[in-house]
Formats: structure tokens, C-alpha cells, sequence
């Protein structure tokens, strides 16, 4: 079931809504620059075994509306606190992908955990995507302005480059122009803005800290947009943190080792 859900004057997120009266509930947040379908492979499943599942597409990408602002971490976060109020939602797991990661910790930090039973974030992009004077992990600032850039001049082939490293499996070319696709549907202006907030974004540092749920960090160890060292940092910083590394994933490690993502996630929700 889809719907739109207003999170603000003149702009609706998309929602994709599995089982309802499913036995416990699981919010997906996905990442740059995807949507909610990245997680085809665990809606695939996970319904099946009785939990209700809910893909937000942020607003920006896939189904939602398009503004050209809001493209910060509050406001990106205050759309999730809009959606979880409006649906009602306690007690439930709240997951996000790189950029929907950093949504996630940040809806944790500003909105105080409102519902969150647990946590868990896949090749999450915090405490920073990027290098600083004082944090040496993540990527060169020169390897977002080039994305940045590349967005202005040439999405398509800024998009199709992209997808080059984001999985460590070998895709079929179809599978390629599926993900490909997902990139064009959101707008420009969104990419290119989450992109920009990967430079100027330094409150996570501080987020990381503020995490009392139970927390689950899954992360490819050949992840060639979001280092693996990062999810260390992470497992070190949150006080409940468990880090689970996958050993022929990248960075799209929800597809590239999909049974045994679905299978720590399940083990994660039920313990």
C-alpha cells in the first residue's frame, strides 16, 4: 500500500506502507540517491515472516514531492517525525542506508528516539562522508564537489559512474539500468543539495553520542563511498552499538549479501 503523507506546507513524502497488521514494525530510510525501492530485497521477504514494513522516499527522491529546499538533516528528519506521527507509529525499528543512516541518527539526536525501539544503520554516512582538518576517514572534499559538479553538467553520466562502485558483487546489466533509473527519478536540484549537505554537515559527530537504543551498524568491507572505518568509529561512539561486517559487500550491501542482511536484521528486531 502507497500513500502520501504531508510533512510540511505544500510538500508530501511518499510512503510505502507492507503488511499494516504486521507483528512489528520496520522503517527504512534510504539512501543517496536512491528511493524506498532499493529495499526491494528485504520487502521481498520480510512481509512474509509478519513484519510490517515502511519505505520512505525522501522528499526529493523517488515518488515525493520535489521542493527546491530542505534538504538539510533537520528538515530531513523532521519529515520522518511527520510521517511516524501521522501513521501513529511506537515502538518500531527505525533503519536508514548512507545518507538515510545520517537521517536516522539525526531523527534519534533531535527527536529525543520519539518511538524508536532500536536502531540500525547500513553503511551509514556519519560521523562525516568526508575527510576534515580534524577527522581523516571518509572521502577527499574534492570526490563530492566532483559529484557535486557532475550533477550540474552531466547527471546521467555522473549517475551511471555512481553505480560503477556501489556494489562489490557483479550486477547484470539490467540490474545496472534498474539502479540507474532509481537516480533519475529524483530531482536535480535534491542531488545535488543532499550532496551539499555531505560538506557543510559536522553536528553527527555530536548525534553519535546522544544514541541509548540498542544498535545494529551492517557494513561492507569493501565499501568504496562509505568506509568501512566509519562504521567503526560508529561501533565505538554508540554506547549499544553492534557492528556486523560483511565480507563480499560494498556499499550496496542489502543486495550484495541480501540473505544474510535479511537474516541479521531479523535477528536484530527479535532480540
Amino acid at each position: 500500500m502507497g500513500y502520501f503523507i504531508k510533512v510540511e506546507d505544500k510538500v508530501k513524502v511518499f510512503v510505502q506502507d507492507l503488511n499494516p497488521e504486521g507483528k512489528k514494525t520496520i522503517v527504512f530510510l534510504h539512501g543517496w540517491p536512491g528511493s524506498h525501492k532499493l529495499f526491494d530485497y528485504q520487502f521481498n521477504q520480510l512481509p512474509k515472516l509478519g513484519y510490517r514494513c515502511i519505505g520512505l522516499d525522501t522528499r526529493g527522491f523517488g515518488y515525493s514531492d520535489k521542493p527546491f529546499t530542505g534538504y538539510d538533516y533537520n528538515r530531513l528528519s523532521d519529515d520522518v517525525r511527520a510521517v511516524v506521527e501521522e501513521l501513529k507509529l511506537k515502538d518500531f525499528v527505525l533503519c536508514g542506508h548512507s545518507t538515510g543512516g545520517a537521517i536516522a541518527l539525526r531523527y534519534m539526536a533531535r527527536h529525543k528516539e520519539y518511538g524508536v525501539s532500536r536502531l540500525a544503520l547500513f553503511a551509514a554516512a556519519a560521523p562525516s562522508l568526508i575527510k576534515r582538518p580534524y577527522f581523516p576517514y571518509g572521502l577527499d572534499r574534492e570526490t563530492v564537489i566532483n559529484i557535486i559538479e557532475g550533477t550540474y553538467k552531466d547527471r546521467p553520466k555522473m549517475l551511471a559512474d555512481f553505480g560503477e562502485i556501489f556494489f562489490y558483487q557483479n550486477v547484470t546489466e539490467a540490474f545496472s539500468q534498474w539502479f540507474f533509473q532509481l537516480g533519475l527519478q529524483a530531482a536535480s536540484w535534491a542531488t545535488a543539495a543532499i550532496a551539499n549537505t555531505w560538506l557543510g554537515e559536522e553536528e553527527l559527530f555530536y548525534d553519535l553520542g546522544k544514541i541509548n537504543r540498542p544498535t545494529l551498524i551492517l557494513h561492507g568491507i569493501h565499501d568504496k563511498v562509505v568506509p568501512f572505518s566509519l562504521a567503526e568509529i560508529q561501533a565505538q561512539v554508540i554506547r549499544k552499538g553492534k557492528l556486523v561486517p560483511f565480507e563480499y559487500a560494498g556499499h550496496g550491501l542489502f543486495y550484495d549479501q541480501w540473505e544474510k542482511f535479511n537474516n541479521e536484521l531479523i535477528k536484530f528486531v527479535e532480540s
